[in-house]
């Protein structure tokens, strides 16, 4: 039996399902210490009930998921619109470091899981599905490579396959980078931001009230960026050069929040930015999560499960021992971290709800929401893209791209 739900009933379950996560992390001890977002907790329940359902009752539940693009189009038009450059221009050599260690990560996943499948006697694309394809890429690299690779390479199942590897990708990285952010935090004593400049920055905040006027204006802005990013995307496909939608919404975001400081009597509110940016990432991730196929992951064979329990354990280490070193050992660089482990397993989104969650904590990371966003919606996906192509070219899988 299946329900279906229409676009209305849609967001108001995922409304209830997000205060049902808030009301969790605020009473339950464990996920405030390990700062656990509330759309990962409320949505991986629903998901976990669903598949229960599903597997004991055969109840399926069919959303109307027209609105979650869009919403992760929003998110991303906020980042872009909250980037200043003069701000960008004093982080550009951090930004550099980092792309640097995220492309040396991109490298490990794939030769672990190449390295794995060749020693447990399967095709190495399996080993690559189960690497960058589907960890740093997510679901929309993953879809795009087992069309691709399915039909060149006669594979069956590989879209099961991806499908299944991205979202066992996406629960990891939710529950992971927190615990690891906070364990740095603890473990090497660091502070957020002193108190005094807390108090500037409250000071500021109250001066910039959200009103109808400056939320219509924001909504007026992240609409044009997104009308104008749907048709960049139309544009360049002509060219040949073919890049995610958020991509282009993302960078007309930060053209247009950039322009402004030439235009004093152009200024949108930044805190009627961040409140659509928030709402449109926790209606995301909430959507995300509480429709993903559990089930699916349970009838995952068990050599692609080692194979991501590897990439959970070296992602772990990496952050823990190399990205927290190179990018200084100081507070942002565990606010960092965190966002690595986010987007490294699963995506950039979900590392955003990971650092917001430990900022409301710990102390705001200026640093942290301007490189992470720009290196995991951005460069990291023409670096991953350069090494996947990389990896096809190698003589073990008997194909040259």
């Amino acid at each position: 039996m299946t329900i279906e739900l229409d676009l209305i009933h849609t967001i108001l379950v995922s409304m209830v399902v997000l205060f049902v996560g808030r009301a969790l992390v605020a009473h339950v001890g464990v996920l405030q210490r390990f700062s656990i977002p509330a759309p990962v907790v409320g949505g991986g329940l629903v998901a976990i009930l669903l598949a229960f359902a599903d597997g004991l009752g055969g109840l399926k539940f069919a959303f109307n998921l027209a609105l979650k693009d869009s919403l992760l189009l929003m998110f991303f038009t906020t980042v872009g619109l909250a980037a200043d450059a003069r701000m960008l221009a004093k982080g550009g050599m951090k930004l550099v470091v980092f792309l640097g260690i995220s492309a040396v990560l991109i490298v490990a996943q794939n030769a672990i899981g190449i390295g794995a499948a060749l020693a447990m006697d399967l095709h190495p694309v399996i080993g690559l599905f189960g690497g960058s394809i589907t960890l740093v890429g997510g679901h929309g690299t993953g879809a795009a490579y087992a069309g691709r690779l399915g039909e060149t390479m006669n594979l069956q199942g590989v879209m099961e396959l991806a499908m299944a590897a991205a979202t066992a990708g996406l629960v990891l990285g939710a529950i992971l980078g927190g615990p690891i952010t906070e364990y740095l935090i603890k473990r090497h004593g660091l502070q957020g931001p002193k108190e005094e400049a807390k108090v500037e920055q409250e000071q500021e905040s109250d001066q910039d009230e959200v009103s109808s006027r400056t939320l219509i204006e924001a909504l007026f802005v992240i609409l044009v960026c997104l009308a104008g990013g749907k048709a960049l995307v139309r544009l360049f496909e002509h060219s040949g050069l073919i890049l995610p939608d958020f991509v282009f919404c993302l960078l007309l975001g930060v053209v247009i929040r950039n322009a402004s400081n030439f235009t004093p009597r152009f200024q949108l509110s930044p805190r009627a930015i961040d409140a659509v940016g928030d709402v449109a990432l926790s209606l995301f991730l909430v959507m995300a999560l509480m429709t993903m196929k559990l089930l699916d992951l349970a009838n995952l064979a068990g050599p692609l499960l080692v194979i991501l329990a590897a990439q959970a354990a070296v992602m772990i280490v990496f952050s823990v021992f190399v990205t927290y070193n190179v990018m200084g050992r100081n507070y942002d660089a565990a606010v960092i971290s965190g966002g690595q482990v986010g987007f490294g397993l699963s995506s950039t989104a979900c590392a955003l709800a990971i650092m917001k969650a430990v900022t409301m904590r710990h102390g705001a990371s200026a640093l942290a929401f301007l490189i992470v966003p720009m290196v995991g919606a951005f460069f990291i996906d023409i670096v991953n893209a350069m090494v996947i192509q990389a990896c096809l070219a190698l003589p073990a899988f008997g194909f040259r791209p």
